[in-house]
This record gives structure tokens, C-alpha cells and sequence, in this order.
């Protein structure tokens, strides 16, 4: 009886640490959320209303490439559609929800740092030392899977579907929530895809994954990576080029880690039948 209290007392001391854990991240989160809906001006017309001038960093740099290559078929000549608020609270409503992702994007870090604090208990002490490179790591992949999917994602698709017409007789006049949406997902996505080999590594500690199983599912991987280009890029071979190579590389990045990883764990396990 008092073994499964003591276990029971465990079990709900590990949620009170998790709910600790929360709150601090949810703060942290709550007050970069209010300092970005502070800065609305910068948040809307600098950043997130950037990609629908012709003056983007990724049109501009999509054409001087092209022009590279006596060519002007990457050169965008117009992005024919307006943004328009239909609801009464609709702008507000966005402004609250861009904050919130704005703070949870900048306090990534942090939410890092919670997380390994959590988890760090239950690792062996010689690798609770690494807690400064896994957040370190974890945040600069994160930050550019948003970058990709800000200068990259973003700006090809929202220049194939502001051109995209089925009929001349169709207005362009597209609600902001539905842009603004398209910017959202394609960053957080990005920024979660951009994760990939810290999953792996830990599914490898855990024995889930083997860098075996991930070579023989390359080429399935592969496949279904060119299915999401396709699905988020425009339906041409160079758009679709440039969003697979990054992931490409990503997993292949997470087959060498894997390798690492398990081999070590290999070498562990000898020493300890050794003994």
C-alpha cells in the first residue's frame, strides 16, 4: 500500500513539475506576445505583408537568378490580387492570434530549455552536460525551418496562388485570414520539419529508429517529400527543386546521426557484457 502511494505521490510530483513547467513557458510566451502586439506596424507591414510587393528579398533574388541565366521565366511581373477585411473583429482577432505565434516562434529557446529540464532527470548524467547544445541546436534549426518557410514556402506560394484564375471574370479579393494563415503554416512547419534530426536522435535512444530502417525507407521518404513540395510550391520542376533539397538534406543529416547514435549505444551495451 504505501508503494503505490509513494509511486502514486511520484507520478503526480512529476505532473506538478510538467504544470511549473507550462506556466513558466505560457509567461514567457504571454509577454513577447504582448511586445509583438505592441509592434503591430513592423509585425504587419514589414514582415508579414512584405511578400505581396514585387520588391520581396525572394522575388528580387528568384530574378537576378533567372536574368543570370539570359532568362526572365523566374521574373514575377505582378501579383494581381488585394487583401480585404470582411468581419468587424476579423483584424483584431488576427492581430491577437500573429502575436501569440509571433511570441511562441521568438520564445522558442526558452520552451527548449523547459523542455530539456524536464527530460534531463531521466538521462545519464554525462549527457545531461549537453543541455546547452541541445538547445542551441534545437533553436538554430528551428529559426531557419521559419526562415525557409518565410523567404522561400511563402513567397512561391503566394505568387502561384495570386496568380492562380480559373476564369478572367474572378476578382482576386482575397480575405487577410486566409493569408495570413498560409504565412503561419508554412513557418511553423517549417520550423517543426527543420526538427528532424533531434527527433531522430532521441527515437534512436529510445530504440525506435534505426539508421538501417531509415535507409531502407530513403527512397519512400524521398517520395513522399516531392509530394509535399509539390502540394505547398507552384507546379514547376525549379520551385519544387527548391523546397526538396533542404528536406533531402535533412534526412540524410538524421540517417548520420542515427548512425552515431546507435553505434555508441552498440559500444556501450559490448562493454557491459564485457563486464
Amino acid at each position: 500500500m504505501s508503494t503505490d502511494k509513494k509511486k502514486e505521490m511520484s507520478f503526480l510530483g512529476h505532473l506538478e513539475v510538467l504544470r511549473w513547467h507550462l506556466v513558466r513557458s505560457s509567461a514567457v510566451v504571454l509577454i513577447l506576445a504582448t511586445i509583438a502586439f505592441l509592434f503591430k506596424n513592423i509585425i504587419f507591414d514589414k514582415i508579414l505583408l512584405a511578400p505581396t510587393k514585387l520588391d520581396f528579398f525572394t522575388y528580387k533574388l528568384l530574378c537576378n537568378i533567372s536574368m543570370f541565366f539570359t532568362s526572365e521565366g523566374m521574373c514575377i511581373e505582378k501579383l494581381p490580387f488585394t487583401l480585404q477585411s470582411l468581419g468587424m473583429s476579423e483584424q483584431f482577432s488576427i492581430h491577437i492570434w500573429v502575436s501569440i505565434v509571433a511570441g511562441i516562434i521568438v520564445a522558442f529557446p526558452y520552451i527548449i530549455w523547459e523542455v530539456w529540464t524536464f527530460i534531463s532527470p531521466g538521462l545519464y548524467k554525462n549527457e545531461r552536460k549537453y543541455a546547452i547544445w541541445f538547445v542551441i541546436v534545437s533553436s538554430l534549426l528551428f529559426f531557419l525551418g521559419v526562415l525557409f518557410g518565410y523567404y522561400v514556402i511563402t513567397p512561391l506560394s503566394v505568387n502561384f496562388l495570386g496568380n492562380y484564375s480559373v476564369s478572367d471574370l474572378i476578382d482576386r479579393n482575397f480575405k487577410i485570414g486566409s493569408y495570413i494563415s498560409i504565412i503561419k503554416s508554412s513557418v511553423l512547419a517549417s520550423g517543426i520539419m527543420f526538427e528532424l534530426p533531434i527527433i531522430i536522435y532521441f527515437l534512436t535512444k529510445m530504440g525506435l529508429v534505426t539508421p538501417d530502417f531509415l535507409r531502407k525507407y530513403r527512397k519512400h521518404a524521398i517520395v513522399i517529400v516531392l509530394i509535399l513540395a509539390a502540394v505547398v510550391t507552384p507546379p514547376d520542376v525549379i520551385s519544387q527543386i527548391i523546397v526538396t533539397i533542404p528536406i533531402v538534406v535533412l534526412y540524410e543529416l538524421s540517417i548520420f546521426i542515427a548512425k552515431v547514435v546507435y553505434k555508441k549505444q552498440e559500444k556501450e551495451l559490448g562493454l557491459k557484457k564485457t563486464k
